[in-house]
């Protein structure tokens, strides 16, 4: 059994003035063997935040911890010996050494494992690229010369010969083609059916993390407004955020969207604005409903275990329910 919990991790980073708060007191939690879709525009913290559950950003306060034990620390990187975390990035290219084989790639994380002598490297290489569904023979190739979504599956199954109990996908398909992006994320899914992990799946598509993923948190300006069941958040968001995101997704047979009102430019992370980060752009904020302040003056995070999906609202909007209802303490008439 491994379950991943975050608990109120923050990272930040610079000082002074330009001091940033990417990740705010962020808690998540991971359950055993289910996958984890965390969703949100460039800038929302997403990478920052996987980064800093998989040990490769420290910490400035907040505990991630496995199965209830402390692998990392505030101001420390992984306390983690047997590398129980593992992560794909975005860009194979960039993540494989390109002076090295896949098969030396590959074996240097079965090596870390510890006892491995040539012969157990050379099947355990051959073992895990067929995992991922690729020629053994492919051993003795470099990088360069496989194509973008070969080289992706050989980074997947390099994070899967560390043998993690955790796997973090950090938007590892926008940087392939479309029909590619299908078969590598089928193969995702395979692979957690098959191996029972845990999984933390990172992208701004909201389409392809409803396809890999039962629990759904969207991230906002370093903080995540909303967390609950994947078909529940789809079918009935209750943060103005995730309607905005969902309302984006293309539809077959459907006219492209439009939002309204224009949300424009996110705010600037280094000076997010108070109470609820979303209000500048919230169509069903103070710049809509001016006796709205209760969005400017009181920060939703309050009260938020008392909502549904945990929202970071203090309207729990309802996209089948009409009305938004008030779920502050502090009552505040409707518009």
């Amino acid at each position: 059994m491994t379950t991943l919990a975050a608990r109120a991790v923050t990272v930040r980073f610079g000082h002074g003035l330009r001091r940033l708060t990417a990740v705010d007191r962020v808690d998540l939690d991971v359950p055993d063997g289910g996958t984890v879709g965390l969703v949100g525009e460039s800038g929302s913290g997403k990478s920052t935040l996987v980064r800093a559950l998989s040990g490769l950003t420290p910490l400035a306060d907040g505990d991630v911890l496995l199965d209830g034990a402390q692998v990392r620390k505030r101001y420390g990187r992984a306390i983690d010996p047997k590398r129980r975390v593992q992560m794909i990035f975005q860009d194979p290219f960039a993540s494989l050494n390109p002076r090295m084989t896949v098969g030396e790639a590959i074996g240097e994380a079965v090596t870390v494992r510890g006892g491995a002598g040539r012969g157990v490297r050379r099947a355990e290489v051959a073992r895990y690229l067929e995992l991922v569904h690729l020629d053994p023979e492919l051993a003795t190739q470099r990088p360069a010369r496989l194509s973008g979504g070969q080289r992706q599956r050989i980074a997947i199954a390099r994070a899967l010969a560390a043998r993690p109990e955790v796997l973090i996908a950090d938007e590892i398909t926008s940087s392939l083609d479309v029909s590619v992006q299908s078969a590598v994320l089928n193969l995702m899914r395979e692979l957690r059916s098959e191996l029972g992990l845990s999984m933390i799946f990172v992208s701004h598509n909201l389409a392809t993390v409803r396809f890999v993923s039962e629990t759904l948190a969207v991230m906002y300006l370093g903080r995540i407004v909303e967390v609950g069941p994947t078909d529940s958040v789809v079918a009935d968001p209750r943060h103005p955020y995730t309607g905005v995101l969902l309302a984006a997704v293309p539809r077959l047979h459907e006219p492209a969207p439009t939002l309204e009102p224009d949300l424009g430019d996110p705010p600037d992370p280094h000076q997010p604005p108070p109470g609820c980060h979303f209000h500048p752009r919230c169509p069903i904020g103070p710049t809509v409903y001016p006796d709205r302040t209760v969005c400017v003056d009181e920060d939703p995070r309050d009260g938020a275990d008392a909502r549904p999906h945990r929202a970071f609202c203090h309207f729990a909007v309802s996209a089948s329910g009409g009305e938004p209802a008030p779920a502050s303490r502090r009552r505040v008439s409707p518009a």
